[in-house]
């Protein structure tokens, strides 16, 4: 009985740093959260404005002609996978990798972006064209390396089709894996308060050689911020039900070490009311 009890002891002071940790981390992941999110919501308001003026100009210049704007016969997607580089995040990983193996064929070039999707694809037959990319580090410098060599292998057609698989941020709870054509670019409507007539300077040519570069440069970016804010939404999630969990067991031990407790205090008056009926 006291072997046991002092076992009970053991895992309540085992859980109990277990839990000091994992609210620690819960707090550190909550820090990073908000900083990321304010990040995110700032990028989020240009990208967006980028893209309306984007579409807005493809709108109103359909007889443009432009490279990017020609037929391109290659069925060669060029996928971009955004993951993490640590764990501790509960299901972000494997739920955004599972959804993109749905979605890339195997022979189609990846370009992996985090340790923990690399080493996933990897391993499962995916044709990985990067070194190593750290997602932590990742920054627009890198979004204008990676678009900027597809858009040479687009303009080259060796391939046809740039896609994006990353995590949506929804809010604090909700947050899932989603799929963005970056190009070729779709053209949508724009609704204008006012009709105007558009006056391009010096041709609508020129300026989508620089528009459209710069708005998907923009767009990889902005997805890497929603990404990012996801997994430590994702993260901060994980940790705060394995402190829940935790509090849970040490609870549950804290019940059984009481029981075994009493039971053996009423063993012990039970032997010597014994004791005293003998003399």
């Amino acid at each position: 009985m006291a072997q046991n009890r002092q076992a009970l002891k053991s895992r309540i002071r085992s859980t109990q740093a277990t839990m000091k940790i994992t609210s620690a981390m819960e707090l550190m992941s909550n820090s990073k959260l908000q900083r990321q999110r304010a990040m995110m919501e700032k990028n989020r308001e240009y990208s967006t404005t980028l893209l309306k003026t984007l579409h807005h100009i493809l709108s109103e210049s359909d007889q443009v002609e432009n490279k990017y704007l020609e037929k391109n016969s290659s069925d060669v997607t060029l996928t971009i996978v955004f993951s993490s580089d640590l764990g501790l995040c509960g299901g972000y990983n494997i739920n955004m990798l599972r959804y993109a193996a749905e979605l890339i064929r195997k022979e189609d070039p990846v370009i992996v972006i985090g340790s923990k999707g690399r080493s996933w694809l990897s391993s499962r037959g995916y044709h990985v064209v990067n070194d190593y990319i750290d997602s932590d580090a990742f920054d627009y410098v890198d979004a204008s390396q990676i678009i900027d060599k597809a858009l040479q292998q687009v303009l080259s057609k060796e391939i046809g089709k740039v896609q994006v698989v990353y995590t949506y941020f929804k809010n604090t709870v909700t947050f899932e894996p989603r799929l963005e054509t970056l190009f070729p670019v779709e053209k949508k409507e724009v609704k204008l308060e006012s009709k105007q007539e558009i006056l391009f300077e010096p041709n609508a040519d020129e300026i989508l050689n620089t528009l459209v570069p710069m708005a998907l440069k923009s767009s990889l970016y902005s997805l890497w911020m929603e990404t990012k804010t996801s997994e430590q939404a994702s993260r901060r999630l994980a940790m705060e039900n394995a402190t829940d969990n935790a509090e849970e067991l040490k609870d549950k031990l804290v019940l059984q070490f009481n029981q075994a407790r009493q039971a053996a205090i009423t063993q012990e008056i039970t032997e010597i009311v014994a004791g005293a009926d003998s003399l």
